[in-house]
């Protein structure tokens, strides 16, 4: 059974939504971070949409994200040591039609290398979701990313 993101849950309104929100992230890209690819994709709806230009081809389903994004890494970094990290922030939430919640925000990504102290930084961009509720927790069914660089 779905239920949406509206329904209240740490209070009311908007504040706990956001609240919301923030925590469903935290939990989310540290699994992207980490590499866990399986365990992030399964924060997506079964049907979720991931679109990533340049590097990653929009794909639907947990099994396409997990491998696009798999495929994607191997791509761009082989077998090097690297530790990626997704800064996001400027968290915007919102309710949308039929109990979802439309979230936008800023992603930084830096990538570190074992050696060399300081970390490669890019891309940036904007992130839109689509988040739902679904089994007891939030889940994205749609994300579009918009690298800064291809938004002039």
């Amino acid at each position: 059974m779905t239920t949406y993101a509206t329904e209240p849950r740490l209070g009311t309104g908007l504040t706990g939504l956001y609240v919301e929100a923030q925590q469903f992230y935290a939990r989310q890209v540290r699994l992207l971070d980490a590499l866990r690819l399986e365990e992030f994709a399964a924060t997506f709806t079964a049907d979720g949409v991931y679109a990533a230009p340049p590097d990653v081809p929009e794909v639907l389903g947990r099994d396409a994200i997990a491998a696009a994004l798999r495929e994607a890494h191997a791509r761009r970094f082989g077998t090097l040591p690297v530790r990626r990290r997704h800064w996001h922030s400027m968290l915007h939430v919102e309710p949308g039609p039929e109990g979802t919640l439309r979230t936008s925000y800023y992603a930084l990504v830096t990538t570190s290398r074992p050696w060399d102290p300081a970390p490669d930084v890019a891309p940036s961009g904007v992130v839109e979701d689509v988040l739902v509720w679904e089994e007891g927790g939030l889940r994205t069914r749609e994300r579009r990313i918009t690298p800064d660089h291809m938004s002039f």
